[in-house]
């Protein structure tokens, strides 16, 4: 354990100087970062493009039971099924 310990220790003597060296003014996330943030910032569009493609196709008014005067009295008489118009497409 205590070899251990020494051997961390010394590690960590001979990387702090390299870590001090390096200017913080100058680190940036590089050509790297840029493509990963493009790839992410595509996809995110795409997948709101989709989505908005898909919310378009959904119906959501309800098709009136007929002799239904309300809807209170449409889910008694009937049983309450309560079905919907099926999405177009």
């Amino acid at each position: 354990m205590l070899d251990m310990s020494a051997s961390a220790s010394l590690a960590m003597t001979h990387l702090v100087p390299l870590a001090k060296e390096v200017d913080e003014n100058k680190v940036t996330p590089g050509v790297l970062g840029f493509i990963v943030f493009a790839v992410m910032a595509l996809a995110v569009w795409g997948l709101m493009k989709s989505m908005n493609r898909h919310m378009k196709k959904v119906d959501f008014a309800e098709d009136p039971e007929p002799g239904a005067s309300g809807k209170a009295s449409s889910a008694a008489g009937s049983g309450g099924t309560g079905k919907a118009s099926p999405a177009k497409g």
